[in-house]
């Protein structure tokens, strides 16, 4: 568990802004999460396996490496990032 404590010498109250720069990060990270989604059921319907069945015959090396296998993976790798950041942004909680 991580804490942070954040000073301001103005007199708005820094919890309203901090909400709402969290909030519109979480909908960007949404987007992003919807929008590799949608990558990686394009490359499924392409070439007719799953993304899980791709990643286990990549990482086998049973198949041949080209720059659309290339995209694929980035795209589950990113997708990975993504969900890692958003469950990060679900986790916080303020003290006060």
């Amino acid at each position: 568990m991580s804490d942070i404590r954040l000073i301001s010498k103005g007199k708005h109250q820094l919890k309203p802004l901090v909400e709402a720069a969290l909030a519109n990060e979480m909908r960007l990270l949404e987007a992003g999460v919807r929008q590799a989604k949608k990558s990686l059921q394009g490359f499924e319907g392409k070439h007719q396996m799953s993304t899980q069945e791709f990643i286990s015959t990549y990482e086998n090396d049973e198949i041949e490496e080209n720059l659309d296998f290339d995209e694929w993976i980035g795209e589950f790798r990113l997708l990975e990032r993504l969900r890692e950041k958003v469950e990060t942004l679900r986790g916080i909680r303020f003290a006060n």
